[in-house]
Order: C-alpha cells, then sequence, then structure tokens
C-alpha cells in the first residue's frame, strides 16, 4: 500500500487540532449562547469567527515545510577523520573512508580529483551521506606517499559549500613527504588560461622521460590555470605540462597540448609569518594575532602552453562542380603543390591554377575547351600524405572528375533548344561578374578590390578610371592596379585619396575579358573619403622584448585590428577609429611576421607573447603614446579579464538556509 505521508500529517494534524479547540470552542459557544440567548445577531457573528480559526488550523498544519529566511549557510563541509587516519605512515589499505560532520555530496570528480602518483586504473570516488569512499585499484607502490586531491569537488549537500583544496594524504613507507610547487600555465599564443591540464614532475631528468614514463607526481590546472603539485619529497624534478589525451600521463600523442619548463626544480620551504585579525564588531579591531607557517616555494612557476606544428596530411575530397574546373582539398598545409598527370587529356600547360595561402585548396581551371567538353576527366594526384608512422610519404591517387548531374542535364538541355529553332528565345548578354567592393566612406589608407567569378585573360587599364570632383567638376587621378600575390582572381586599385573629398571609380565595357571569352559590363560607383578628424591614434615605446618582434592591435573581443613590426622600440598605429584597444607583442624569432609554435624534440619553445596590461580608451583626434615594458609584469597578470575567454568558475551560488 502507498501511503501520502504529507497528506496523512495534515490529516492527523487537522482533527488532533478540533480534537483539543472543542472544548474551548464549546465553552465559548455555550457562554455566548446563554448571554444571548434572545439575540440571533451575536449568534451570525460566532460562527464566521469559528470557521476562520478552523481554517487557520488546517492551513497552519498543512505547512510543513521551514519557514523562509534565516541566516545565510556558507559554512563548508567539516573532515572530522578517515580510515586510515590523515598523513598516517605505513599504510597498507587500498580502501579509503572520509568522514564530514554532515551530509556532502562530489560534483565533477573525473575533472577535479586528482591522486598522485598517477594511477592508471582509475579509483572508485563514491560519496555517500556524511563519508567518501576511495578504492585504489593499482597496487600500491612501497615507500610512497600518496595524496588525494579533491580541489572543491565537495560541498554539503544542501548548500553547496564548498571545502575548497582539500587534500588527503599518507604514506606506505615510514615517512609521508610534504614539499610542494605551485604556478600556472597559459596558452602561448594568447596568454589564455588553461584549465584542466596536467601538472607532473620527474626525478628522472633524462628528456625521454616525458615521452615514456607516467609522471611521478601530478596535479590539474583550474580554471585561472593555477595548479599546486603536493606531496613531493625533497630532490630535483623537471616539470612538464600536458593535455593527456590517451590518460597515460606521458607525452605519446602528437595532438596533446604540452608545456615544459627549461629549468630544474628544486621544492623547498620557509617559515613565514602572517598577521590574523581578531575584530569586535564590523567596525573596530579587537586584536592582531601573528601566526607562524610554512611556506612552500617556488610558488610562481610558469608554463607556456603549445601544441606542436604537426598534422596529418591527406587528401580530404576531389570535385569538379564546374565542367572548366576541378578542386582538390588537403587536410593541412602544404610546401609544395601536387604533381597532376593527366589519362585522358595532356596536362602540358592545360590549367591555370588558383591555390590557398597554405596549398591546402587548389582550383584547377582547364583552358582547353577540348579538355573541359569531357564528360569525365581521369588524372593522376601525387602528393606527400601521413603514413601509420607519422612520416610524409609520397602518394598517388588516381581520380575520375565527372561534371556534376545538374550541369550535364543543363547541357543537353540547352542544346535541344538549339536543335529546335522555334524554341529558342532570344538570348540575354551574359556578362563576367565583378564584385567591386568599394567602401563608402572610403578609409584614407584603404582601396578598392575587385574579385572575379573566373580568372581573367587580359585587362584594359585605360578602360578603368578614378575621377576627384574638384568644385563642380570630375578629374581624373592616377591610380595603380595589381593583382593579389596569392588571389588569381583578386585585384586591388589603390590611390592617394584626399580625406573629406568625393570620388567616382568606373569601369567601360570590356575593361576585362575572362579566359573563357566573358567580358565585364561598364559599372559606376561613388563614394567620400573620410575626414582625418575621425581617427585617432596609438604609439607604442617598446622595452623588455627580444627583437625582432612585431605588435597586433586588438579590439575588445582580442581580435587582431592591425599589425605592425616593432622598429626601433616604437610600434605606431595611425588611423584608427574610435574604440577601446589592447595591444599584442610575439617575440619574433625567425622574422617571419607570425608566431610560431614550439616543438619538444628541439627543446624549442613557442615565441614568447605579452599583453598589454591595460585597455585603452581612443578618441577622435585623440594620440595616445604608451610607454611598456613587456617584463614588467609577470604573464599571467598581463592579459585583461574582459579579453579572457576562459573565465574563472564562479563561486557557487549561497542559497537561503530554510530554517
Amino acid at each position: 500500500m502507498i501511503i501520502n505521508w504529507k497528506g496523512w500529517k495534515i490529516y492527523k494534524c487537522f482533527f488532533w487540532y478540533i480534537h483539543h479547540l472543542k472544548t474551548v470552542s464549546y465553552s465559548y459557544f455555550c457562554t455566548m449562547m446563554n448571554k444571548n440567548r434572545h439575540n440571533t445577531g451575536s449568534l451570525s457573528a460566532i460562527i464566521p469567527l469559528v470557521t476562520v480559526i478552523v481554517t487557520i488550523v488546517a492551513y497552519s498544519c498543512a505547512s510543513i515545510g521551514r519557514p523562509e529566511g534565516g541566516p545565510v549557510d556558507e559554512t563548508p563541509p567539516l573532515f572530522t577523520g578517515s580510515t586510515p587516519a590523515a598523513n598516517s605512515i605505513e599504510n597498507t589499505r587500498k580502501k579509503i573512508i572520509l568522514e564530514f560532520n554532515e551530509f556532502i555530496k562530489l560534483e565533477n570528480v573525473n575533472e577535479k580529483v586528482v591522486i598522485s602518483p598517477p594511477q592508471i586504473q582509475q579509483p572508485e570516488i563514491k560519496p555517500n551521506g556524511k563519508r567518501i569512499t576511495v578504492n585504489i585499484l593499482d597496487t600500491l607502490k612501497k615507500n610512497t606517499t600518496y595524496t588525494i586531491d579533491f580541489a572543491d569537488a565537495i560541498s554539503d549537500n544542501n548548500e553547496g559549500n564548498p571545502l575548497g583544496h582539500f587534500t588527503f594524504a599518507f604514506s606506505t613507507g615510514n615517512t609521508i613527504d610534504t614539499m610542494a610547487v605551485s604556478g600556472t600555465v597559459l596558452n602561448a599564443s594568447d596568454l589564455e588560461p588553461v584549465k584542466g591540464m596536467l601538472v607532473g614532475l620527474h626525478a628522472n631528468l633524462a628528456d625521454s622521460v616525458f615521452t615514456s614514463l607516467p609522471f611521478e607526481r601530478v596535479s590539474r590546472t583550474d580554471s585561472r590555470g593555477r595548479f599546486t603539485v603536493k606531496g613531493i619529497a625533497p630532490g630535483t624534478y623537471r616539470l612538464y605540462g600536458l593535455k593527456d589525451a590517451d590518460q597515460n600521463y606521458a607525452f605519446t600523442q602528437k595532438s596533446e597540448a604540452i608545456a615544459f619548463h627549461d629549468s630544474l626544480i628544486v621544492p623547498r620551504f620557509e617559515e613565514r609569518m602572517r598577521q590574523d585579525t581578531m575584530w569586535k564588531d564590523s567596525l573596530t579591531i579587537d586584536t592582531i594575532i601573528e601566526r607562524k607557517y610554512t611556506h612552500f616555494l617556488p610558488d610562481q612557476l610558469l608554463l607556456r602552453s603549445f601544441t606542436e606544428d604537426y598534422y596529418s596530411q591527406y587528401l580530404i575530397k576531389s570535385e569538379r562542380l564546374i565542367p572548366h574546373k576541378f578542386s582538390l582539398y588537403f587536410a593541412e598545409k602544404a610546401d609544395t603543390l601536387p604533381l597532376i598527370k593527366g589519362i585522358n587529356f595532356d596536362e602540358k600547360d592545360a590549367f591555370m591554377v588558383e591555390k590557398s595561402l597554405n596549398n591546402d585548396t587548389i582550383h584547377y581551371w582547364i583552358k582547353d575547351s577540348l579538355t573541359y567538353r569531357r564528360d569525365t576527366l581521369m588524372l593522376a594526384v601525387s602528393y606527400l600524405y601521413t603514413d601509420t608512422l607519422d612520416k610524409l610519404t609520397p602518394r598517388t591517387d588516381t581520380l575520375k572528375l565527372a561534371i556534376r548531374k545538374t550541369e550535364r542535364n543543363n547541357t543537353s538541355l540547352s542544346r535541344k533548344k538549339k536543335d529546335n529553332k522555334e524554341e529558342t528565345p532570344p538570348l540575354p548578354t551574359v556578362f563576367l561578374n565583378m564584385n567591386a567592393q568599394v567602401p563608402s566612406p572610403m578609409d584614407v589608407y584603404n582601396y578598392i578590390t575587385l574579385l572575379f567569378d573566373e580568372p581573367l585573360d587580359s585587362c584594359n587599364v585605360s578602360a578603368m578610371r578614378i575621377r576627384h570632383k574638384v568644385d563642380t567638376l570630375w578629374e581624373n587621378v592616377p591610380l595603380k592596379f595589381e593583382r593579389d600575390s596569392i588571389g588569381l582572381r583578386k585585384y586591388y586599385v589603390y590611390c592617394d585619396w584626399v580625406p573629406k573629398e568625393e570620388y567616382e571609380f568606373e569601369t567601360d565595357s570590356l575593361a576585362f575579358t575572362a579566359i573563357y571569352g566573358l567580358h565585364t559590363n561598364k559599372m559606376k560607383k561613388s563614394f567620400k573619403v573620410r575626414s582625418l578628424d575621425d581617427y585617432g591614434a596609438i604609439y607604442f615605446n617598446v622595452t623588455g622584448a627580444n627583437m625582432p618582434a612585431f605588435v597586433e592591435l586588438l579590439d575588445k573581443r582580442d581580435k587582431v585590428i592591425q599589425k605592425v613590426p616593432v622598429i626601433d622600440n616604437k610600434a605606431d598605429f595611425n588611423y584608427l577609429n574610435p574604440g577601446t584597444y589592447c595591444a599584442r607583442l610575439i617575440e619574433d624569432a625567425n622574422g617571419n611576421g607570425v608566431w610560431d609554435t614550439g616543438n619538444y624534440a628541439e627543446k624549442r619553445h613557442p615565441e614568447k607573447v605579452y599583453y598589454y596590461p591595460q585597455m585603452l580608451e581612443l578618441k577622435s583626434l585623440w594620440e595616445l603614446e604608451q610607454d611598456w615594458n613587456a617584463q614588467a609584469i609577470p604573464p599571467d597578470k598581463q592579459k585583461q579579464d574582459e579579453l579572457k575567454k576562459q573565465k574563472p568558475d564562479e563561486d557557487k551560488k549561497k542559497k537561503t538556509k530554510i530554517q
């Protein structure tokens, strides 16, 4: 039988109150009746009173929850004992029971709880009421200190108050190690805090240990990138960071993010004093007590996390969406283009090749009409691909590239219409599509961009004009026409603009002709150049960084706006729109103008990055000159919180305790 306990309690409570109310109500009722035997109005007044009393009693019985309000419970659970005892020695138990003073819960055990030395077979960790049971499944090592770092995974069951930085330790030997080292892990390219990265120590100082053996002591970074490795024995160590994809506590996959510290780590400690303040009330100090405590060093270690420039190269796909063009898509960038060998056509001088910046996307525009009219093109593609040993190896694929079915149907339909003269309507002139990107208003430093649907065969620059409005007349001004260094179909038109003036950009028909015979139609666009009063400027005087270097100006979303090299310790940004800016400096060790990652085998760190530690508010006509010492502030304090994508975990919300 199912019992509704809430309803049963209300039922019992109601009749208990009715039973005890009978005597008082009956006595009061009789008295009133005797006094008002002949007064019917008084009797009618009594009946509602009794009804109200009964209703209030019933409602009070139904409200069995605790009343709202009361002080907020902000006290975390209290550790009261364990089996074995905390910091015990010569322990052989693999089952550990932790006791607390109230009901507790565990959150994100796999992410937050870390055991040292690391366990290949993950232990079982289960909460139950006021206790936590830990079953260690790996064999316990002799003469070893074990630490179970719960971070803030433990909290009370009702209010969620976390028991932060709780670590349980024991030793299988006759001593227990208590040393600790601390620091921060930042993403090397943008100084973002790295959350959830393993940080480990090796007493074996050989370089190969990081790639072959699991860590001896380990920790995991929190949302601020902070870590503390505990339970360390005196000695000398190497420090590493690892995003451990395969959970073997070693750098065995090239895709894993890593970090390594150049200097040897020697844990130590020193006695320090701190002041504890006792308050009489919120404004009056009662007593200041000095207390001695042990502080472990080093505590400001910095690791810069990076992923090696590793990739798995292969041909993702090939396609022929239109008859006169086919495309190859590769998984990664390449130093060279693939070699094409025609099987049912002659590949010599057959294409115009359009490649991406990294050679990972390549379009082949077929010039010969006899070739692109074939329904299927057969070709051999030779390139370097990554084999099972992660080495680049020559490979040749044979491809059959057929015209898409829709293209074939369109071709057949057009042929049928041509055969039937009565059904063939007059065809409109088809022009080569040209996308003219002419900003309006035009920035004083900007230019016009022309993008064509097909590669060009010829350009008539004399059929292209820029006119400047002087008073009421339009005057031709000099222009410069250039093709993009990478894009086959992209061109630029440059001109020395006069601020606040009006211009026209105009092209005649037949100004541009594509390799398949189409030409552009005439076009005209008008625009105005912005005033110099619209802009501001920021000038950095850079010190504390190795040269060569460059500075990237960033918006408040950490997006790059401009990039300039540091010349004579100066980085100048002109013609800036009003807004909020920050800046990032990159030590460009190889001088290639981009940030480069590191390589562990070569013991090469990623190129160092620094952030200007303030957000800069720029207004029109302002010129801000900033002195920037890249070493003045520790790297983990440089990047502004509003720029960070990895935000610190929010404090758990405190609920009002219901009593």
